[in-house]
């Protein structure tokens, strides 16, 4: 056995048998959900139960991370607004055209995972606008996380049905 079949063998570029996609896609999802807006939800439920200090240093990591963010976008929005569109598109082509399983897998963890992206700049643009404070803060970063969960749980359950189609008709068995 040489060292690329070992690679291979390893690595397993049929993503949907592979263990290792079932775990970056876990994991991808766990952090997603736990990072909303690049904030831990336990500092959001910290300043939620014990008011005042805590909610003073969620204000401030929040208007950071929302001041980012939306810099990021006014400075270069439209450029990354049409790189992705070009890479999304390039990956549903390769994959589900011209049937590159490797593409299907890497779509399907990148197109929802852009949908949460939009969404935490419209909550970004939010929080700015409103310059929200305090429980309206919190509500606005709770809707931002049950919006992520929501796409996650929809993104695991059709990754979780077009995998076990590919490995019924495609994999070892079909």
């Amino acid at each position: 056995m040489d060292w690329y079949t070992a690679v291979f063998e390893l690595i397993d570029m049929r993503s949907f048998s592979n263990l290792w996609f079932w775990i970056a896609l876990a994991v991808m999802w766990s952090s997603a959900s736990h990072w909303v807006l690049g904030v831990p939800w336990d500092m959001v439920l910290r300043a939620q139960r014990h008011g005042e200090d805590f909610e003073a240093d969620l204000a401030d990591i929040v208007r950071i991370n929302t001041n980012r963010l939306l810099h990021i976008c006014h400075v270069s929005g439209l450029w990354l607004l049409g790189f992705s569109c070009f890479f999304l598109t390039m990956l549903a082509l390769l994959g589900f055209v011209y049937k590159y399983e490797f593409a299907q897998a890497v779509f399907l963890l990148a197109f929802p995972m852009s949908l949460v992206g939009l969404f935490a700049l419209s909550t970004a643009r939010l929080i700015a606008q409103e310059e929200a404070r305090g429980a309206r803060l919190i509500k606005l970063l709770m809707r931002q996380r049950m919006i992520t969960q929501v796409i996650g749980m929809i993104s695991i359950f059709v990754t979780a049905l077009w995998g076990m189609y590919q490995n019924l008709n495609f994999g070892p068995l079909g």
